[in-house]
């Protein structure tokens, strides 16, 4: 089986050693062996950077916008085969891994054309026959550190931003699902970017990801993942002096008011709770759902919960893939006895299965699972799972549902689902969220507008969009006598 190297100062560069990438649907399915790199490959791609930024930093905008519109064009025409790909290793539905490589490819070319839009100001002194010029330049190195459950898309809004502005990368792509990653790289390195502009290290975090963040000549550091990891990454960019910006998931309210249409309110719900397989960090967890409307509400998820099939990613018909891998199949289970134990009700699923498509391959699969009776106190209504696992919390309402939201400590997307304009404007502005959705999933967000939340969930500057520019440029102020 072909080894899948690093891609280091433009030459692909085995690792120490490889490992297996494996499709979660079916487990004897090998789909690669992947270089594992250590600590001496973050310097060589940090030494390279480095050397690249130079010229990188100051080269035409021309150029910049050129080749990241042909990065975007190339994922956009091979947007099935890549999409097939990222189900394959990943475990969601083809359709929406299809989506997902759309995505990226649209990411690309909006900062293409952010190149062209690089704007300044221009401001008279307080001085007279002063000018004053306020600039944005790129920062440096940025080491980038992605997680598994978007493999292409998160990897594509933290590296088109960052290459837009004239920063140099070395990026590390979640060890479970380095394939996309792999690809996305190869595309970046026939485009026409210099070698050491772009560079891809595979291997474990606690290796490639530390190095990274110790490296004296990384200027900045951008991380998606959970919320122990990220916490010690800060503390360790905040020690060195490191731009950060951090994305550590989310315990996402849902709201459902008495007034709410209750089949519009059950399909977000279950879009938002279940689709992905539940590992988005924008996924509803939490489901709170006031007096009157509760019975019927329940009634009507379960039933919709009956029609949802669990299966190999790549098969038509399957609604939701199997969970990422054995870990995190283990940890959702978990979850739902704890639930158990502290007095939620299983309502159903909840369990491990064998796949509804009848491949009879073995995979991580699990029947959603809808808890119900459950507290705000609970385990299962603090802590994120990241898999198919809901509860449902019984409120009075609309105040006391406002007050469940808010107490967590995530903050990054909040839904309700309403028919009161009046509460819908409300609940806009006192979520304590980044996100807010009106009577739409919590999960789906648009590429050319800021991602990210508050509390735990997000620290430092918002994702994608023209919001990305905060974190990938630095501002400088020159003053020019007339």
């Amino acid at each position: 089986m072909t080894a899948h190297n690093n891609l280091i100062n433009g030459s692909w560069t085995p690792g120490k050693t490889t490992s297996p990438n494996t499709n979660p649907s079916d487990l004897s399915d090998v789909i690669g062996q992947y270089a594992q790199g250590d600590a001496s490959d973050v310097d060589a791609a940090v030494a390279a950077a480095t050397a690249a930024f130079p010229a990188w930093s100051v080269s035409g905008i021309q150029a910049r916008h050129d080749a990241l519109d042909k990065i975007g064009n190339e994922i956009l025409a091979r947007k099935e085969e890549l999409g097939d790909l990222l189900a394959r290793e990943e475990g969601k539905t083809r359709p929406e891994a299809i989506g997902e490589v759309a995505r990226a490819g649209q990411i690309f070319k909006f900062f293409a054309g952010e190149c062209l839009r690089l704007a300044g100001e221009s401001l008279p002194s307080v001085r007279p026959g002063i000018g004053v010029e306020i600039t944005r330049e790129p920062v440096g190195v940025v080491g980038l550190i992605t997680p598994w459950n978007f493999p292409i898309a998160i990897p594509a809004w933290k590296i088109a931003p960052a290459l837009a502005f004239g920063n140099c990368v070395v990026i590390k792509p979640a060890d479970l699902v380095p394939g996309s990653a792999w690809a996305l790289a190869d595309i970046i390195h026939r485009s026409g970017i210099p070698a050491g502009v772009f560079n891809l290290v595979m291997g474990r975090g606690r290796i490639i990801g530390d190095a990274l963040v110790q490296h004296p000549d990384v200027a900045a550091i951008s991380f998606t993942g959970s919320v122990g990891v990220g916490r010690g990454i800060a503390e360790a960019c905040v020690k060195s002096g490191k731009k950060v910006q951090l994305e550590m998931g989310g315990k996402n309210p849902q709201v459902v008011l008495d007034d709410a249409d209750l089949a519009q309110a059950v399909e977000l719900s279950a879009q938002s709770c279940f689709y992905s397989t539940g590992q988005r960090c924008t996924a509803s967890s939490r489901l709170i759902v006031t007096d009157k409307i509760y019975p019927a509400f329940v009634q009507a998820l379960q039933e919709r919960m009956a029609k949802i099939k669990v299966g190999d990613a790549r098969a038509a018909g399957t609604d939701i893939g199997p969970v990422v891998s054995q870990a995190q199949l283990e940890q959702d289970l978990s979850y739902v006895e704890i639930a158990k134990a502290e007095g939620a009700v299983l309502a159903t699923g909840g369990s491990r299965i064998a796949c509804h498509t009848g491949s009879g391959k073995e995979g991580f699969f699990m029947q959603p699972a809808l808890l119900v009776d459950s507290t705000p106190q609970m385990r299962i209504n603090r802590e994120e799972v990241f898999g198919p696992v809901a509860s449902v919390i019984r409120v009075q309402d609309y105040e006391e549902a406002l007050a469940v939201a808010n107490d967590t400590a995530f903050g990054l997307s909040a839904g309700i689902a309403t028919t009161s304009l009046k509460y819908a404007t409300h609940f806009k502005r006192h979520a304590q969220a980044g996100m807010v959705m009106v009577n739409l999933p919590t999960a789906g967000v648009d590429y050319h507008v800021p991602f990210g939340g508050r509390k735990g969930s997000s620290y430092g500057p918002r994702e994608q969009g023209r919001y990305a520019q905060e974190f990938y440029t630095t501002v400088k102020t020159a003053y020019t006598l007339a």
